[in-house]
Parts: structure tokens; C-alpha cells; sequence
């Protein structure tokens, strides 16, 4: 069982006071689903990396005037969606699809080659269908699916009404069931 030494709150503390192993700490904790959210979110894993690095700067830079007013990774996905969405509104890029290395590092890679093979082809299918999605549809179904955040939280990390947030939730998940329909083996 993996136990925490310090909550993320008891870290920012220690972060203001200015204990950098702390921030390391922080980093290595959370750095991976932060990368995950911003490259579900753009499609682009060079700018995933940057929007991670400085979201990771903003929380650094933040330490001080850090009061904890709902969980510490709602605060952080929040800095990470807003960057995101800074992000968009610079490029006005088109969503691309998710790299090659992204299926690399994501799939279980042991076990049966047609099974993984499949599980391959339908994450290629469910990303397709993905980028059919507006980028706020896109950003509530990545926070709730992929990172597991409730509509409550997701609204926070959002700053949208929960009201919003939900209607976004029930108009994706139709527009990806009704997508994903197409190849039949996808139920949910």
C-alpha cells in the first residue's frame, strides 16, 4: 500500500516555507495525470509538456497565497484546463489525434498480441470519436472519465455552473454512444 508521508496541502505548506524537496514531491505525485489531462485535452504532446511545466511553475509560484478552499487536484486541473484553453484560444488549432506514443504509453503491452491489438484499435476508435466533440464537451468527459472527478468537481475545476457541467456530460456521452455505435462492440 502506498502511504503519503504529507497531504498536498502539507506540502504547499512546506512549499511556501520554501522546501523544494516538497515541491519535487508534489510533482512526482501528480505530474503524470497533469500530462495526461493537458494531452487529452490539445492532442499534442510537445505542448502537453510545456502547459504541464507550467502549470507545475504556477503552483510553485502560488505556494504562498495558497488556501485550500475544495481538493488540492481540483485547484491543480484547474490551472491545467485554463492553460489549456488559453492554449486553444492562441493556436485555434483543430483537435489532432493522439500520437503513436500515447497508445505506447498507455497500453498494457503483456498478454495475448490479439488482445492487445484490440484494446488499440478501440482506443483509436474512442479517440476518433473524441475529437468529433466540441472542446468543452471534450474537457468535462477527460475530467470525469480519465481522471475521475464527480460533476460537482469537475464544475469547480472548470469554473462552469454545475448545471452547465451536467448538460455538457449528457450531450458527450450521447455524441460519443451515438459515434460509437458505428463499430457496435462499444456499449459504454
Amino acid at each position: 500500500m502506498d502511504i503519503q508521508l504529507h497531504t498536498d496541502e502539507q506540502l504547499m505548506v512546506a512549499i511556501a516555507q520554501g522546501c523544494m524537496a516538497e515541491f519535487g514531491e508534489l510533482v512526482t505525485r501528480h505530474q503524470e495525470k497533469v500530462f495526461f489531462l493537458a494531452l487529452r485535452t490539445l492532442g499534442q504532446w510537445d505542448i502537453a509538456e510545456d502547459i504541464s511545466q507550467e502549470a507545475f511553475l504556477r503552483v510553485y509560484h502560488a505556494a504562498n497565497s495558497y488556501h485550500p478552499h475544495a481538493k488540492f487536484t481540483t485547484w491543480l486541473y484547474r490551472i491545467v484546463v485554463n492553460l489549456c484553453l488559453d492554449q486553444k484560444r492562441k493556436t485555434k488549432r483543430a483537435y489532432t489525434a493522439i500520437s503513436e506514443q500515447t497508445e505506447q504509453l498507455e497500453s498494457n503491452t503483456e498478454g495475448d498480441p490479439a488482445n492487445i491489438l484490440q484494446v488499440k484499435e478501440n482506443k483509436q476508435v474512442v479517440w476518433k470519436a473524441m475529437e468529433k466533440l466540441s472542446k468543452r464537451e471534450r474537457i468535462v468527459v477527460v475530467l470525469h472519465r480519465f481522471h475521475g472527478l464527480s460533476h460537482a468537481e469537475v464544475a469547480d475545476t472548470t469554473g462552469w455552473s454545475l448545471s452547465a457541467v451536467e448538460s455538457l456530460m449528457v450531450r458527450s456521452y450521447r455524441k460519443l454512444r451515438e459515434e460509437l455505435k458505428k463499430f457496435g462492440d462499444f456499449e459504454k
